[in-house]
């Protein structure tokens, strides 16, 4: 994550020009439930820099060719291994107190 952007948001014109994708795509990311950017007050989309990142990995996925709900499941793969190595962590260090 860039430092200098942690805290910052993006409106959708923004955030589709960094990431060099049609604005529609994001808001078809949003349709198929794979990005959920916050709301301004007048309810216009803001993306953060971990928005941002996910959207940039979702084009990955997409431009090897998945289809977006093939998105979605690598997303819940990837999400389910990462809860599974911090418990296997966290069982490694109790192992290790005893």
């Amino acid at each position: 994550m860039n430092p200098a952007f942690s805290d910052r948001t993006f409106t959708m014109g923004q955030a589709a020009e960094l990431l060099d994708v049609r604005q529609a795509f994001l808001r078809r990311l949003e349709e198929h439930d794979l990005l959920q950017p916050d709301r301004s007050g007048g309810n216009q989309r803001r993306y953060s820099q971990g928005d941002l990142e996910r959207v940039s990995h979702i084009c990955e996925l997409v431009d090897d060719g998945h289809t977006l709900s093939g998105v979605r499941r690598v997303l819940e793969l990837e999400d389910e291994v990462r809860m599974l190595k911090a418990e296997i962590k966290r069982l490694k260090h109790r192992d290790a107190r005893r």
